[in-house]
């Protein structure tokens, strides 16, 4: 009985540590571009990375970003979707208001 205890103990400290060192990888994994998030993410499998590791819980703590609310929104510059041009945000100051809605890209 005492042998099934220990072994056990080892198991469940292994299960542990298995599932922190998949919650440190995928981490890792979110705090990179994008394009290399739905690369990798794309051989993970769906009942890993939703089903057993936080991943709600890693992608708001890895993806959270630098500007808080009331902050001016840094500048960017990006392609128009037709492909016809660029936009840049700060060509934009002292016009009317612009709203930037902010929503996933994966």
């Amino acid at each position: 009985m005492v042998v099934a205890i220990r072994i056990a103990a080892k198991l469940a400290y292994l299960a542990v540590a298995l599932w922190l060192a998949g919650c440190l990888v995928m981490y890792g994994i979110m705090t990179r571009t994008p394009e290399a998030i739905s690369r990798t993410a794309s051989h993970v499998p769906g009942w890993l990375m939703m089903g057993i590791l936080p991943f709600q819980s890693l992608w708001t703590v890895a993806r959270r970003g630098d500007v808080a609310v009331g902050d001016a929104a840094p500048d960017f510059d990006l392609p128009l979707q037709d492909g016809s041009g660029r936009v840049r945000l700060s060509s934009h100051v002292g016009e009317r208001p612009v709203l930037l809605v902010f929503g996933s890209y994966t």
